[in-house]
């Protein structure tokens, strides 16, 4: 038996319209795809969202048609060499970031930095932050978000069962041996479209 899709409403402050044609477009695209949303989203004004695993370029288009569909005020980090004419506008409207990767000692800084400065702030990151297969996560999202004092959300695209899954927000308490294998473990029983080999 087949679920409707679920248009979740986001806190206000993280409400963007974008018009009705963007709107409809995501929501078509959940809808003939057979996806739904699982989850609500915090009134926390600020956090980091984590999205796992991701293993297809078909993730982003799955996230951008969450972001239409909901409406969803979000930044997120990309490869700077992406931000290129002519997506470049269209990428930063997006809410993309564009970063340089072989400077990533200042990337944590930064988003930090964005964190203080904002009223309110939702900023995306792959942990994986690779489609290949990979045995361990990057922690820049866990400095990211302990330097800057905010929760993970942690949102796990399950292909398997056609989810977009919003777990509760997770409060890291500083020791990241300890935290990270819990949060992963959040991520357990999500499928990504290609499964990742096993790790030795």
């Amino acid at each position: 038996m087949s679920h409707p899709t679920v248009y979740l409403s986001p806190p206000p402050v993280f409400h963007h319209p974008r018009g009705w044609v963007w709107r409809t477009l995501g929501r078509a695209y959940l809808r003939l795809a057979g996806w739904r949303i699982e989850g609500a989203f915090p009134m926390d004004p600020k956090y980091v969202l984590i999205v796992a695993p991701h293993t297809s370029n078909w993730d982003f288009m799955l996230g951008v048609a969450v972001v239409f569909a909901l409406e969803l005020r979000v930044s997120w980090l990309g490869k700077h060499s992406l931000f290129k004419s002519p997506f470049r506008a269209f990428l930063r409207w997006l809410g993309g970031i564009p970063v340089n990767r072989s400077a990533s000692h200042g990337v944590v800084g930064e988003c930090v930095k964005a964190f203080a400065a904002a009223p309110a702030l939702m900023l995306a990151l792959a942990p994986e932050g690779t489609r290949k297969g990979v045995s361990q996560w990057k922690t820049g999202f866990y400095r990211i978000a302990e330097a800057a004092g905010v929760p993970i959300l942690p949102v796990g695209f399950d292909y398997r069962e056609h989810v977009v899954r919003l777990r509760p927000l997770f409060q890291p308490s500083g020791d990241l041996e300890l935290d990270l294998p819990l949060i992963q473990a959040l991520f357990s029983q999500v499928h990504g479209l290609r499964e990742r080999p096993a790790a030795e």
